[in-house]
């Protein structure tokens, strides 16, 4: 996707994205900061992390990275304060942690879907727990507040052996319209972006064969979307003016039929 957007929107603002360490989640940390935000971007592997935060810094931007592993609840909640003291109250979360697992309901690999629960599901929560004060405080000051989940069309799609992967999905994208309702009156834009397939390390976690060809034959057969698209897509709805909220965007390849 080329730029769509140019200059500085987002100047002055603080955002958060989780799961940065690669993939959708470090493009879009490094197009925030390129668009003028300050950035923090979280996940457990430190080494990935600070490599993101050297190409935001040597492009002239600023960044802090936090390893922590968002299934840790005290862990989220102490990066949180540690960005209030650093930068002041975050404005802008990205709340994109995620794993995608996928087998065959009657394997049983209840190890395989506690870790989707685990991370998709409380991950996602205990983000909101420790961020949602940083938004609720900043809408209250007039400033735009964005919280943004990263679903996938796997909410909405009926694939075979993607049950838990698609359920915990599918809770984040109803979770995501059922908050707008207490937050959107105080002017916290909630929003969810529901991508199709993309060109990351996602699939790489995919041991089922069946499924694992799924997906590379997509990634061979069709242009998949880049990690870039959905940085563009998050800038942008990050970007519109407050009282516009862009609620659901599902982002699919085009020639992307399941």
């Amino acid at each position: 996707m080329s730029a769509l957007l140019s200059g500085s929107p987002l100047a002055g603002r603080v955002a958060v994205v989780s799961g940065a360490s690669s993939g959708m989640g470090a493009a879009t940390a490094e197009r925030l900061a390129e668009l003028g935000a300050t950035v923090v971007v979280l996940a457990r592997r430190k080494d990935k992390l600070e490599n993101v935060v050297r190409s935001i810094e040597a492009l002239g931007g600023t960044a802090l990275a936090l390893a922590v592993d968002v299934t840790d609840r005290a862990a989220v909640q102490t990066a949180a304060d540690q960005v209030t003291d650093r930068f002041g109250k975050a404005d802008l979360v990205f709340n994109n942690a995620g794993v995608q697992l996928v087998s065959g309901i009657e394997e049983l690999k209840v190890d395989e879907w506690q870790r989707q629960i685990d991370l998709n599901i409380t991950g996602l929560m205990n983000v909101i727990a420790a961020f949602l004060p940083h938004l609720t405080e900043s809408a209250a000051q007039g400033k735009p507040a964005d919280l943004i989940n990263t679903s996938s069309i796997a909410a909405t799609r009926i694939l075979e052996k993607f049950s838990i992967y698609s359920g915990t999905k599918a809770y984040i994208s109803h979770l995501t319209r059922l908050l707008r309702v207490e937050l959107g009156p105080k002017m916290v834009r909630v929003a969810t972006i529901e991508p199709g397939m993309v060109d990351t390390e996602l699939p790489d976690h995919v041991t089922d064969p069946d499924a694992s060809r799924l997906m590379a034959d997509l990634i061979h057969d069709i242009d998949c979307l880049q990690s870039a698209d959905i940085a563009e897509t998050v800038a942008f709805m990050a970007a519109v003016p407050r009282h516009v909220n862009l609620t659901e965007i599902t982002i699919l390849p085009t020639a992307q039929a399941i």
